[in-house]
């Protein structure tokens, strides 16, 4: 990228060290909860001879606006906004700086020249590399009309930060082993497009991982001042050359790729993993490169987490598979909720709801679950929301408590603030089917940390009749015509009014199970089924 005045192009070094140029990224930051915008929390808290409130509430916009991206804004609270966006644009994107948070705490002073400095933690994820982490402060003074902004200087984006002296971001290039399937058939061979992104950290393991450094140099000489932070470690020279082997099955990766096809075009994502141990088949994204949808994706997984809804009503003894529960058209509960093409089932059995996937009979058994125990059902039988670690970033799911009861009907059916992806809910097909939660790999040897409960057997025969009849008498019908006794579950998602619906469906076969979203699909069967339908065509019937 073109040198800047106030961060520099990657420099190059000898072979041993060797950089490559970086591209700048588009950056999307995220203000921490340290950095509440709430008055009275924290370094914005005042007593009779505290900061001006003003002033408080001018630091904590301007933090808001510049952890948003929303730079144009962040500049113009300060004293100078043309010289402002320019440095923070160049500062992130410059030091391929990608979703940082930023921290305000600690207590908020007077400094001498008059301005009022408001602490805050800058953790700055270097992509590829690491989290660079620092503090710096900010300063803030009144304006003539009474008004505050944000004193203007390059120290406040970080205290080295001068006239003199700027960052360079130097990347170490490094030689990354072969990656193979389980069997031993590579993946490096660019025959798999949605693992082009993720060999070299799933190579990181033998060669110490991806290295580079932070460094401040004089802007003068382009000397190196000081490195600020440093990534990756060495190689272990016992494993340098070795293949590293993952759990991925080549033949499971081909076809989910070729089956994302059948998405026409639009973002989808697919995980397979086996039931009996949680090992990772294929994880596939449309398109192929980039950010890994599929492990690290935040979606609303629709009705699909009806699957986990059931299981909380079925421990419970609340309901059973015949018990009849209403299906009407529409229900309010705050606002009006609906089922898709407003259908409706009188006289329904809880059976008939699951396999309709019927939005008001679930909504209308929320009362018989406390406010955090469908959460608390996730975490404790399907790991969802604890720590996982499977070889690759992902994100591991979130069920908060409901703020009031319309959000509590919409967790009921997946919605509200509950939070999944692929990898997430091809988990709990395995663990509904088996009664056992395992911690998805990509790789062996990895730390785990879950702490789960088998379901009960009686809930697991539930599960896994309430799915089968939803391929053979239900919303999944898509699936019918495949050979082998499949279970599944459909899943509609709404996102927002200007976005069509997320389409999802998961399913069980044999030992895998599988989870595919499609974005702004409209309906699972629709656009996640002939997804599913490609792959469970291509791949065998049997174990795996």
């Amino acid at each position: 990228m073109p040198d800047t005045p106030y961060v520099t192009s990657p420099r190059r070094r000898g072979p041993r060290n060797g950089v490559r140029a970086v591209a700048a990224v588009g950056v999307v930051l995220a203000i921490a909860a340290g950095g509440s915008y709430a008055t009275g929390f924290g370094p914005f808290s005042r007593g009779d001879d505290g900061p001006d409130p003003a002033a408080t509430e001018q630091a904590r916009a301007f933090l808001a606006d510049w952890a948003a991206g929303r730079l144009p804004s962040a500049a113009g609270r300060t004293t100078e906004p043309g010289k402002a966006r320019e440095v923070l644009r160049s500062f992130t994107a410059g030091l391929d700086i990608g979703k940082p948070r930023l921290t305000a705490a600690g207590e908020v002073k007077e400094a001498e020249d008059g301005t009022l400095g408001v602490p805050f933690t800058a953790r700055m994820p270097i992509t590829g590399l690491g989290t660079w982490t620092y503090r710096s402060r900010l300063p803030l003074r009144e304006q003539d009309d009474g008004s505050w902004k944000v004193d203007w200087r390059l120290s406040l984006v970080h205290p080295r930060l001068s006239d003199t002296e700027k960052f360079r971001l130097e990347r170490e290039e490094a030689t990354l082993p072969e990656v193979t399937d389980r069997n031993g058939t590579s993946l490096s061979d660019g025959g798999h497009p949605s693992l082009a992104p993720l060999l070299g950290r799933l190579a990181g393991g033998a060669d110490g991982g991806p290295r580079g450094a932070v460094e401040l140099i004089d802007r003068a000489t382009g000397e190196t001042v000081r490195t600020e932070a440093r990534f990756g470690k060495e190689p272990d020279p016992g494993k340098a050359g070795r293949p590293v082997r993952t759990t991925l099955d080549a033949t499971w990766q081909s076809a989910a790729e070729r089956a994302l096809g059948e998405a026409d075009g639009k973002n989808a994502s697919l995980v397979a993993l086996r039931v009996d141990d949680g090992e990772v088949l294929a994880l596939a994204n449309s398109p192929a490169g980039g950010f890994n949808r599929a492990a690290s994706g935040t979606y609303a997984p629709g009705s699909t987490w009806k699957i986990v809804t059931s299981s909380a009503l079925l421990l419970k003894g609340a309901v059973a598979p015949d018990d009849v529960v209403d299906c009407p058209k529409y229900l309010t509960v705050g606002k009006e909720f609906h089922n898709v093409e407003t259908s409706e089932h009188p006289g329904a059995t809880f059976r008939k709801d699951f396999t309709e996937s019927c939005n008001t009979a679930f909504i209308s058994l929320r009362g018989e679950l406390d406010d955090g125990e469908l959460g608390e059902v996730a975490r404790t039988y399907f790991g969802v929301g604890q720590e996982w670690h499977i070889g690759i970033p992902t994100y591991d799911g979130s069920v908060p408590v409901p703020k009031d009861e319309t959000e509590k009907a919409a967790s009921m059916i997946g919605q509200g603030r509950v939070q999944a992806n692929p990898l997430i809910m091809a988990s709990v097909t395995a663990t509904a089917v088996s009664g056992e939660f395992h911690q998805p790999s990509v790789t062996a040897g990895n730390a785990d940390g879950t702490r789960t409960e088998p379901l009960p057997d009686r809930v697991v025969t539930q599960l896994r009749g309430l799915m089968r009849a939803t391929v053979t008498d239900g919303t999944a019908r898509v699936l019918a015509d495949l050979p082998g006794e499949i279970g599944a579950k459909t899943g509609t998602a709404e996102v927002s009014d200007d976005q069509d619906n997320n389409g999802w469906l998961v399913a069980h076969r044999g030992n895998v199970a599988v989870a595919v979203v499609v974005e702004e699909g409209v309906t699972g069967g629709g656009s996640a089924g002939p997804v599913m339908h490609s792959l469970l065509s291509a791949v065998p019937e049997g174990p795996s």
